[in-house]
């Protein structure tokens, strides 16, 4: 049996089987849900999985036919699905699921900032038969890198130098982004605009945080920047980007809390076992 829950565990579910199947997922739907470079998602057979939804459960159709689940309350995504068929995000297990990642698909939207560097099969999209979904187009007109939500509720810009940009694989942010890790990047918090949407983001405080917060739209749940006033920073879930952001992640942090599921890439960045070292 593997647990699983949000960040703030109002919504919890348990895999009674070990998981049909577990793949990482690059597509833009995904990474704007997730805040990430991809999500990993496991499936099962629902008599398989037993998932004690809340009123914190809200789910969101994200494409026809597809719907996306999240807490209302802490904005991480969990899991979708009834009958025959579970989705749930790998991100969210409290202990080891007992399956790996078996391919990536929907490599066709991978992130330019974003390299592959494992062994593993990789598809243009989810077979080779279908084609790859179309990413929403910016909601504002070119200049500074631009960024929004699912449902287009929310767009920000990034009008400030990316000061630098991290993967980080705590536990916390695996749960609130539902994946591997979360990819940040970090910006003076006047340099970050709202250009929509502003009063439509939820903000949900980790109690027994001194700084952690996740801020998502409470329409789609899609992982939206935190603009963190008394350090004066804004931290920009690169997931959630439409441009390149002039920066790529240099490094992984909070390696110690590696999910069991999820290989750290040989991809030649630095890691640092808890905070960065530099």
């Amino acid at each position: 049996m593997a647990r699983a829950s949000c960040l703030c565990g109002d919504v919890t579910w348990r895999f009674e089987q070990p998981p049909r199947f577990m793949v990482h997922c690059h597509c833009g739907r995904c990474r704007k849900a997730h805040g990430t470079a991809f999500a990993t998602y496991v499936g099962g057979a629902g008599r398989d999985v037993v998932l004690a939804a809340t009123s914190s459960r809200t789910v969101f159709n994200s494409s026809p036919g597809f719907a996306r689940a999240f807490c209302a309350r802490c904005g991480s995504v969990v899991a979708t699905g009834a009958g025959d068929e579970v989705r749930a995000p790998a991100g969210c297990f409290l202990e080891d699921p007992g399956i790996r990642p078996q391919a990536h698909i929907f490599v066709g939207s991978n992130p330019a900032w974003f390299d592959l560097h494992d062994a593993l099969p990789r598809y243009e999209a989810h077979r080779e038969d279908l084609p790859t979904l179309p990413d929403r187009p910016p909601l504002d007109p070119p200049g500074p890198a631009r960024g929004s939500c699912l449902c287009g509720a929310v767009a920000y810009v990034i009008e400030g130098t990316p000061l630098r940009a991290y993967h980080c694989l705590c536990g916390r942010c695996q749960r609130a982004r539902a994946a591997a890790h979360a990819s940040n990047l970090f910006a003076a918090v006047d340099g970050v605009r709202f250009t929509r949407g502003a009063d439509h983001l939820t903000l949900y405080k980790l109690p027994q945080a001194q700084h952690f917060s996740q801020a998502f739209c409470r329409t789609c749940g899609s992982k939206m920047p935190r603009l963190d006033a008394a350090r004066g920073m804004a931290i920009v879930p690169m997931g959630g980007l439409d441009d390149e952001p002039g920066v790529r992640p240099q490094r992984y942090i909070f390696t110690d809390d590696t999910a069991a599921w999820f290989d750290v890439p040989a991809d030649g960045l630095p890691r640092d076992a808890t905070y960065p070292t530099a």
